[in-house]
């Protein structure tokens, strides 16, 4: 990436938001921003702080703007986002959780579903295979729910999940179960006997947050990972890190997700 290059902004710039509540913590615009101009686009991503009662009503409004072409979605619009599709992937179908939208031929929206798929080419670039080991996944909500797609489906033996609400935990647990791929079972924050423990909540990113799974249970042999991209090295992942746990990081992560992202943006 040539991160000297001025960005291009003039009347004929194609813009792309990306919404969230809150927005600030994420840094994104100006990569995504760049990977499209690298690729000879004069297309920019835009930050939108937008409340969730709000959200149907703005994106019917950016959709009526004709250089509104896609919208990238972060906490915690991403099961909203299902609805306000006319159209998505087999895999969103599935999870009924978007993150990324471009445009029908319509004008209509269709999205689609990244967070998983990047999670599992982040950790194979870290050298884990998945098969065969035992995984605890922390956090059944968009990003969770989608990493738990993704790893149920890599070649694991057993995948835990725990979430403090329950309900929202067990109907991700029965639907993955019907892929019959490998056992799904409601897991605790205790990481005790597993191969791999994630963290795909929001806790870790105020100061003073609990660790979301049990630090004081890590091994030198297991992998930890977060989705936090705020702050770079979060609390949990530094004290993995001090247990000589190999880990991964939302920052690790988001660079295959926004990789999957422009690759659809720019699909016609």
């Amino acid at each position: 990436m040539n991160t000297n290059k001025p960005l291009t902004l003039d009347g004929a710039s194609r813009i792309h938001f990306i919404v969230g509540d809150p927005i600030a913590q994420v840094k994104s615009p100006a990569g995504v921003s760049q990977s499209f101009q690298d690729a000879g686009l004069n297309a920019l991503c835009i930050p939108a702080h937008v409340a969730s009662a709000d959200l149907a009503a703005w994106t019917a409004g950016v959709s009526l703007s004709k250089n509104v072409d896609g919208i990238i979605v972060t906490v915690p619009h991403k099961f909203a986002y299902f609805d306000l599709c006319a159209t998505t992937s087999e895999r969103g179908a599935f999870l009924k959780s978007i993150n990324t939208l471009r445009r029908n031929a319509d004008g209509s929206w269709h999205g689609d579903m990244f967070d998983g798929q990047a999670y599992v080419q982040a950790l194979a670039l870290k050298g884990l295979k998945l098969a065969g080991h035992k995984a605890l996944l922390v956090g059944a909500g968009g990003a969770g729910s989608a990493i738990a797609y993704s790893l149920a489906t890599g070649g694991l033996r057993e995948l835990a999940i725990h979430d403090q609400d329950t309900a929202r935990r067990d109907a991700l647990m029965q639907r993955l179960a019907s892929l019959g791929q490998c056992s799904v079972v409601a897991g605790s924050s205790d990481p005790t006997g597993f191969d791999i423990a994630i963290n795909a909540t929001p806790i870790g990113m105020k100061e003073g947050d609990p660790h979301p799974i049990d630090a004081s249970k890590f091994k030198p042999d297991m992998f930890v990972g977060c989705v936090i991209t705020a702050p770079a090295v979060p609390p949990m992942i530094a004290a993995a890190r001090a247990m000589g746990c190999n880990t991964l990081t939302g920052t690790e992560m988001f660079a295959q997700v926004k990789d999957l992202m422009v690759e659809f943006l720019m699909r016609k």
